[in-house]
């Protein structure tokens, strides 16, 4: 398997198609606690993440956040009392590219 967590995101241009469902398929096993759902007809990869308390959900938030920043793809992430859910999606191709799928295993990472 490939380390995903690793690589760095690429460009993302329009006009790129999206993953197909084999090479969504392919990828999931590298991120496995993560789903794929639909919303609004565009797939997304969605995980929730939980804590002790409010502090260190803001805490992965701001990390999140500066790594969004660092590789210039950014996701949705709603922050709760204990829990963060982020979802990764690329909103130029309408659906998922493998720099989602990159940055979820990075998302991963910093949650340790």
């Amino acid at each position: 398997m490939t380390d995903l967590a690793a690589e760095k995101c690429g460009p993302c241009r329009g006009g790129e198609p999206p993953l197909t469902a084999a090479e969504t398929a392919a990828l999931l096993p590298h991120i496995p606690n993560w789903q794929v759902l639909e919303q609004d007809g565009i797939l997304r990869l969605h995980r929730v993440f939980k804590f002790k308390n409010y502090a260190q959900a803001v805490d992965f938030t701001n990390k999140v956040a500066a790594l969004a920043e660092q590789e210039n793809h950014h996701p949705l992430i709603v922050l709760e009392w204990g829990k963060v859910a982020v979802q990764w999606w690329t909103h130029v191709v309408k659906g998922l590219h493998r720099n989602d799928f990159i940055m979820a295993a990075k998302t991963d990472e910093l949650f340790g």
